[in-house]
């Protein structure tokens, strides 16, 4: 008797259907853990219902990182926040020239644009000269007092795991968690211009020498067009793996997404794709109106 009823039981169990479990180290919303759930190759990741805050999928979203041009939309809050003309020309300068990792530019020294421009080119193509000029120009005290106001911006977000040690995201020591982004993100979106600017295709500039040059968004899905994306901001550095920030609206949820040291260069795009595919195959778990 007792050998027919273990033999139920086992009859019973085959019969259920086979849930995977969440990768190591990931944590998913309670009403998606019953269906597969995507192995992603940015070592942090956090995805959170844009509306109510609640977090979707978690994967070392405590563990301080280098965070690389994310930092630019710090730079640009905080320019916005300084009341400066946007309108005012701002110059590239010799100071603009990265020394720290020795990238190049095709914004060369002596270019001359209006601020709203630089801000443009930093935050669509994650141009670092632009955003050096923009924190070396905006307030006395030149580049040290802007990072100095970054960090105070970042502490009245509540961002308590993240510092800033330079505009442009070239420093490493630039350091932040999945968590305090996702609050950057969206104070940033607060921001019409960076919303706007963010999500712009493509742009072209005159240079000096009457050079014409031509910008693309730095991320591919926006390039692309197929997602509603309302702010984003790429990164990369070789300590940081490839980063991205966004919110996005998937189905008609606004949610917030944030990938941190992904793999190769596709990585990151390939990530938000995952994510984008696994919660629209199962809508009615976590689709909120």
């Amino acid at each position: 008797m007792l050998r027919k009823f273990a033999a139920l039981l086992v009859s019973a169990a085959l019969a259920m259907p086979a849930v995977a479990a969440p990768p190591p180290g990931v944590m998913v919303a309670s009403q998606m853990a019953d269906h597969a759930v995507p192995r992603l190759s940015s070592h942090s990741v956090l995805v959170l219902n844009g509306t109510t805050g609640e977090p979707l999928y978690e994967k070392n979203i405590h563990q301080r990182m280098p965070i690389a041009s994310i930092s630019k939309l710090m730079t640009a809050m905080v320019l916005l926040d300084s009341g400066v003309s946007l309108d005012q020309e701002v110059t590239v300068s010799d100071a603009e020239i990265d020394r720290l990792k020795n990238t190049t530019s095709r914004l060369a020294v002596g270019t001359t644009l209006p601020r709203k421009e630089m801000l443009l080119l930093a935050l669509m193509s994650s141009e670092n000269r632009a955003a050096a000029t923009l924190a070396r120009t905006a307030l006395p005290g030149g580049t040290a007092a802007f990072v100095e106001r970054m960090n105070k911006k970042a502490r009245s977000l509540g961002m308590n795991e993240t510092v800033f040690y330079d505009p442009t995201g070239l420093d490493l020591r630039n350091t932040s968690t999945a968590g305090d982004l996702a609050r950057m993100v969206k104070a940033a979106h607060g921001y019409p211009l960076i919303r706007a600017f963010t999500t712009t295709p493509e742009h072209q500039i005159v240079s000096v020498r009457n050079r014409v040059l031509q910008y693309r968004n730095s991320n591919a899905l926006v390039r692309e067009g197929n997602w509603d994306i309302s702010i984003q901001k790429t990164g990369y550095i070789q300590e940081a793996g490839r980063c991205m920030v966004m919110q996005a609206t998937v189905g008609s949820q606004p949610l917030i997404i944030v990938l941190l040291a992904a793999g190769g260069s596709s990585a990151r795009v390939n990530d938000a794709r995952s994510i984008k595919t696994w919660l629209e195959a199962h809508p009615g778990n976590w689709l909120a109106g």
